[in-house]
């Protein structure tokens, strides 16, 4: 079926605005199948170290279930989204739902932490099968301003979800074992699937062009060997295989991007790809979606280690993150259409900008909560605002039968953004941590062996055990290592900072504003029509 094809079960609002029959329902269905792979994304962080502490782990095994679920995802989200556009998104909801009720299972009661790192994956792979999918549905079912309303409430509810995770987590930790964490999203996987089954439509707007399996695993080793390398650039001792990995991620880059430039159907239309509308959104929401997710992986660690808080109201810390989120995301929809997606885009940045200078200014030792709260306040605003405009121009920049090529994307923009980020503002953290973990021990005047002061710069958590070991000398090695701590912070969030300015610029010069923005999509929409005409003659 081609892009100018009717819409199965569509019912008509007005001219360019269309809604399927029972939209909230469907919508409902779609969300729901969204947060499953939102909340499994996030649960399983505030677990590590009791995982550690139940399989006798190394570090490294512990980073690879860390990032388990999202190696399975960002790998796939490419290929299965092209499958879904040929061969049917609702049947891809249902399998990814079916396959992550016995990933879920075989995680929370794995009898080894490398068993837990294939569940891991496979409930990745689960959620490559239906989340993108999601997406690409909303944009095959809805059009014009009702489309931009459903990707809003999608996009905020998502994240909001997502981000609940350690809040959850920390909540099951409290009361049952590690493998409760995995469990926790079984019985919103099983409504997950048994309202796609009911409700989701099926076969819209869907392609009839054939699938190119090898671009899709090229993607698959070009995404996962990118991902797993930027998590383990970071960490000691693993440079050889992080870089193997890059070289791994370089190489299948150049072999894919030569598949899809001579493919007869590639699965990433790099035509596509090139229109502005595409590729600065894109970028854009890469550096968005990674704020997020790195913002919340140095804000857990200062809370516990520099505040002392508990991992139960550590997580419930960051609530304000996700009201905001969820209260501005649907005003976001309102702005990109009175005023378009640069301009929204721009403003949510904005947003994103001051919370990170927020957090240099205010995130100190001993602060009341309104410190904690005020920047995370404007970080959901932030992505609230900037969520919509990004994934809406993705969506509207292909024609609906290639819809799985954006819905990846915006997939990738979480995944990506997250990993790139989060490695980044980690590796600042690092740093700065140990620059001036070495400027305490010079300054004490103690005769620290090179082996102590190793250990007391290579983490907060190291020196922790080591005031343990050592507790005549706790008070003064916890005192350093939490000024160290927030020292490496403050250069996280300078590095935030020009990342999202980087960002800003990369909208104002090269997004179009909202006139030619118009123009440009209806230029797309009319040669997308013709060469579907064309192929179909």
């Amino acid at each position: 079926m081609d892009s100018a094809a009717p819409r199965t079960g569509a019912a008509t609002a007005s001219a360019g605005d269309q809604a399927p029959d029972r939209a909230q329902l469907v919508l409902l269905a779609l969300i729901v199948v969204a947060g499953v792979a939102n909340l499994n994304l996030s649960v399983a962080n505030v677990a590590l170290p009791d995982i550690g502490e139940a399989f006798d782990s190394s570090q490294t095994t512990l980073n690879l279930i860390a990032v388990g679920y999202s190696l399975g995802l960002a790998a796939s989200v490419l290929w299965f989204g092209a499958l879904g556009d040929r061969y049917g998104r609702k049947l891809m909801i249902v399998l990814g739902m079916g396959l992550s009720i016995p990933a879920s299972l075989l995680a929370g009661f794995a009898p080894s932490d490398e068993v837990l790192f294939v569940a891991r994956v496979a409930g990745g792979l689960s959620a490559g099968m239906a989340y993108p999918t999601t997406l690409a549905l909303i944009t095959a079912l809805w059009s014009g301003a009702s489309r931009t309303k459903a990707i809003a409430l999608w996009s905020a509810l998502g994240g909001g979800i997502a981000a609940l995770g350690p809040l959850v987590s920390g909540a099951l930790l409290e009361h049952f074992d590690w493998g409760s964490v995995f469990l926790v999203t079984l019985p919103l996987a099983v409504l997950a699937l048994l309202l796609a089954i009911s409700l989701v439509p099926a076969h819209v707007n869907e392609s009839t062009e054939p699938v190119d399996n090898i671009g899709g695993l090229l993607s698959a080793f070009l995404v996962g060997g990118l991902v797993i390398a930027i998590n383990f650039l970071p960490v000691p001792g693993e440079k050889t295989l992080a870089l193997s990995l890059l070289a791994v991620a370089v190489v299948t880059g150049v072999l894919f991007f030569l598949r899809q430039r001579r493919a007869e159907n590639p699965l990433y239309d790099l035509r596509i790809a090139a229109r502005p509308t595409f590729w600065v959104a894109g970028l854009a929401g890469i550096i968005v979606f990674g704020s997020l997710m790195a913002a919340m992986f140095v804000n857990q660690q200062f809370l516990q280690n520099v505040l002392g808080y508990s991992t139960i109201d550590a997580g419930a810390a960051i609530l304000p993150a996700v009201v905001c989120m969820v209260l501005v995301a649907p005003r976001s929809a309102k702005l990109v259409q009175a005023n378009g997606s640069r301009q929204t885009l721009l403003m949510g940045q904005a947003l994103l900008l001051v919370a990170f200078v927020l957090m240099l200014l205010l995130w100190k030792d001993d602060i009341a909560y309104w410190k904690v709260a005020l920047p995370l306040c404007f970080l959901g605003a932030g992505v609230g605002l900037a969520g919509t405009p990004s994934s809406n121009s993705l969506t509207g920049s292909v024609p609906v039968r290639r819809v799985g090529m954006a819905s990846g994307t915006a997939d990738l923009q979480r995944d990506l953004g997250g990993a790139v980020m989060t490695s980044v503002l980690g590796t600042l953290l690092t740093l700065g941590y140990a620059s001036a973990m070495g400027q305490a021990i010079d300054q004490s005047g103690k005769n620290v062996t090179d082996a102590t002061q190793a250990q007391l710069q290579l983490s907060f958590a190291s020196a922790e055990d080591l005031a343990k070991q050592n507790p005549q000398y706790a008070s003064q090695i916890t005192t350093a290592a939490k000024k160290s701590f927030l020292d490496g912070g403050d250069w996280a969030y300078v590095g935030a900072m020009v990342a999202i300015v980087a960002g800003m610029a990369l909208v104002f010069f090269f997004y179009p504003r909202k006139e030619r923005e118009e123009e440009l999509r209806a230029g797309y929409h009319a040669g997308d029509q013709q060469a579907a005409a064309q192929a179909t003659a």
